[in-house]
């Protein structure tokens, strides 16, 4: 087959969007869905798991969260992670330790209060953030956006982040802790490169096909996965540019999984005629290089962009007509009912065949919200 960015677009959605399946299924053929607190008109996580499950609602990952095998950690972003791929990223830390050790880098005031946290979690079994602030009254810190916050509420986060915490659950969104038990054993050289290639193939199998830049760009972020192998990193990503199937496309490298076939493009020509709207963090998109490289258009994410400076929207999702992104929507929600505005890249498309599809795919976001028609 002749290697052309219309082969690789075509490819890039086949694999984006297998059959719909299970809830389950879904996360664990994923490994990871990257979480965001913003609803417009719903979490990202829902909207990503909307496409690629049957019958989903907004609120089934956090409804049933304790029943598919998953925990609530930081991968190249924070999400939801399947147990196999927190297994790889933990402990984060390089000695032989006890599942209760406080990380040993932080201040000594720091390690005596996760000391104290941890003690009173594993009393409790379960806590809310505002249970343990009510108990220790740590006070306010400044947060990474300027404002303040419950000290208790960062040293919460940063003892998940470390491994010795847990999120139990959600209770109305908010993070329920427990304490976190588990096997911290010294690993040999090869066993860690054994890791890290693992974890490198999760990631080039959410996000791939990539050019070379963004594949760099996304195992560069694998430090925040496992920061205790920063340093052997960079050998992971050079293993990783042998071992991957890559190829040159109109003077450019590109990289997808070694098990991936480039013939699903060919089926998807035929087969897939459905239009999407997608989470502005959906696998698909979420590589803004990638993107403009494959759709010809620059795509940008404007939650955080002053209103008067937006161009798209405060949270535009992608829509995908065929294997083309030819627009975006923004959809809110107004007494119980759904509206929406699109805009398009060049003119909206003629024809019954997409007025059709938008109607269908409004209705499918209209059962997924439990809205009225």
């Amino acid at each position: 087959m002749s290697l052309t960015l219309d082969v690789l677009r075509q490819f890039t959605v086949a694999r984006n969007f297998p059959l719909p399946t299970t809830l389950k299924r879904a996360l664990h053929q994923m490994n990871f869905v990257q979480a965001d607190p913003i609803r417009s008109p719903a979490r990202a996580q829902d909207l990503i798991l909307r496409q690629r499950v049957n019958n989903y609602r907004a609120g089934d990952l956090e409804r049933h969260y304790v029943k598919l095998e998953i925990e609530e950690d930081f991968f190249v972003n924070y999400g939801y992670v399947t147990y196999h791929l927190e297994a790889l990223m933990h402990p984060r830390s390089n000695a032989r330790v006890p599942a209760d050790d406080v990380s040993r880098t932080w201040p000594i005031a720091q390690r005596k209060r996760a000391k104290l946290l941890l003690d009173f979690v594993k009393e409790h079994g379960e806590v809310h953030p505002r249970q343990v602030d009510d108990h220790f009254s740590h006070g306010k810190v400044t947060n990474y956006w300027g404002g303040s916050s419950n000290a208790t509420t960062h040293l919460l986060d940063a003892m998940h982040y470390s491994g010795m915490l847990r999120i139990a659950r959600r209770e109305k969104g908010i993070r329920i802790y427990k304490a976190h038990e588990y096997e911290r054993p010294v690993l040999t050289s090869a066993e860690r490169r054994a890791r890290i290639d693992a974890l490198v193939d999760v990631v080039v199998d959410i996000y791939a096909p990539l050019p070379a830049s963004s594949l760099g760009f996304y195992l560069r972020r694998l430090r925040y996965a496992v920061p205790q192998w920063q340093r052997e990193l960079k050998n992971g990503i050079e293993r990783a540019k042998k071992r991957l199937n890559h190829a040159l496309v109109e003077g450019m490298l590109w990289y997808w999984p070694a098990n991936a076939e480039l013939s699903i493009a060919e089926r998807f020509a035929d087969e897939s005629k459905q239009l999407r709207l997608l989470a502005p963090f959906d696998p698909l998109v979420h590589d803004r290089t990638r993107f403009e490289l494959l759709w010809g258009w620059v795509y940008r994410f404007e939650a955080y962009t002053p209103a008067p400076k937006r161009k798209l929207g405060y949270y535009a999702m992608p829509l995908l007509w065929h294997d083309c992104v030819i627009g975006w929507g923004n959809l809110f929600v107004k007494n119980g009912r759904l509206d929406a505005l699109f805009g398009y890249v060049e003119a909206e498309p003629k024809g019954r065949a997409f007025k059709r599809e938008l109607d269908l795919e409004l209705d499918r976001i209209r059962k997924f919200l439990q809205l009225e028609p």
